[in-house]
């Protein structure tokens, strides 16, 4: 594709291109097949992995969570292209996993493209690119204590996949319904934690990105 994926469905349909390619894609091959002023997507289809297998492993959560905060950081400073550190760009996964998580979120992809177009263009402007930034980096930080706990930090990855469809799609409305699913997320969250017995507990963290 090699071209900023303008809905769900071409930027599943990029990730599975790539998948299928190459037997590990790393965090670069996806930021060359999107093109590197895809913001929205980028942020879209990295939060959506996490509730993928590929979430499933220990640390990835986390590790998704720190890219889409350095997105997030370059969207509030009004950058016009994504750039991540080479120890992040070098990151890969097996394309085979890779390939079945981008299938199991093709399932979704046309629904969310019907449901959400673009609406209310006005919030999707400048201004509210900085404050949905700031709403996503709030996110980010409360998914690695998230990760502790069973299913936690789908909540708040959830809510930055929805920024990143809202961004993608141009959807204002999405956009506002984002920023109440992430003040939702975060307070869920700090309950979740501070109410959960893991969350009295000090624990290591755990295994790292492939």
């Amino acid at each position: 594709m090699s071209k900023e994926p303008q809905s769900v469905e071409e930027a599943v349909e990029a990730l599975e291109d790539v998948a299928e390619h190459k037997s590990d894609v790393s965090i670069g091959d996806v930021l060359d097949e999107f093109g590197r002023r895809s913001f929205g997507p980028f942020l879209m289809i990295f939060a959506l992995i996490e509730i993928t297998p590929v979430g499933g492993i220990p640390g990835v959560p986390t590790f998704l969570a720190v890219i889409c905060a350095f997105i997030a950081v370059q969207l509030l400073f009004g950058a016009e292209h994504v750039w991540v550190p080479g120890w992040i760009e070098n990151r890969s996964v097996s394309g085979k996993k890779l390939g079945e998580s981008a299938e199991k979120l093709a399932n979704s992809a046309e629904k969310l493209d019907h449901w959400f177009h673009g609406r209310m263009e006005r919030f999707t402007r400048p201004l509210w690119h900085k404050i949905a930034a700031v709403m996503i980096l709030l996110l980010c930080v409360t998914v690695p204590p998230l990760e502790l706990l069973p299913f936690a930090s789908s909540a708040p990855m959830l809510a930055i996949a929805s920024f990143g469809l809202a961004l993608t799609v141009r959807d204002g409305l999405l956009m506002l319904i984002a920023i109440a699913l992430s003040i939702a997320a975060i307070g869920f969250g700090t309950y979740y934690y501070y109410t959960s017995d893991s969350g009295s507990e000090s624990a290591e963290g755990s295994g790292g990105f492939i």
